[in-house]
């Protein structure tokens, strides 16, 4: 038998809350402003260069696909890039076989502001979760929420014109 999918709190309102908002809404609210201060907190660079810097960490080396996991368009991201190579944080490289792709990678600086920024950001995110009544359960549930965003990327880039069936 089919497991059932699980619901959605409905319009209920927030414990402890002055808002009549419903707590999908709160959740909204709450990430805009978490996005906000984590901005302010990375210093360095701003979070759509961090996003750039960061995919390309964990192993994209072009543009083409850090637009595609990032849902970007191609002149957002080659303005990102261009930015961080002339800032000194990335560096182009050409790709054998293929004469119009370039590879990006990270420089020395470029890692070491990364490494600083994400220090920063989670000492931030620990200091959050520790003002919360269960620290532990809401930094499991951004790690959940970062997993359920690949999927759904994944999910859009399957789906995507021109696309290559698995």
């Amino acid at each position: 038998m089919a497991t059932p999918a699980p619901t959605r709190p409905g319009p209920t309102r927030v414990p402890n809350s002055t808002s009549t908002a419903t707590p999908s809404v709160e959740a909204v609210r709450a990430l805009a402003r978490a996005s906000r201060l984590l901005e302010r907190a990375s210093g360095e660079v701003n979070l759509a260069h961090y996003r750039v810097l960061a995919a390309i960490a964990s192993g994209d080396q072009r543009a083409s696909r850090i637009a595609a996991k990032l849902a970007l368009g191609k002149p957002t991201i080659s303005a990102s890039v261009e930015s961080l190579c002339q800032r000194g944080l990335l560096a182009r490289s050409e790709v054998a076989g293929d004469q119009r792709a370039e590879a990006l990678r990270l420089t020395d600086e470029g890692a070491r502001v990364l490494a600083r920024m994400e220090a920063t950001m989670a000492a931030w995110v620990d200091d959050f979760c520790a003002r919360t009544p269960d620290g532990d359960q809401v930094l499991r549930a951004l790690v959940w929420m970062g997993q359920a965003i690949e999927h759904m990327a994944a999910e859009r880039h399957a789906h995507a014109p021109g696309s290559m069936p698995k």
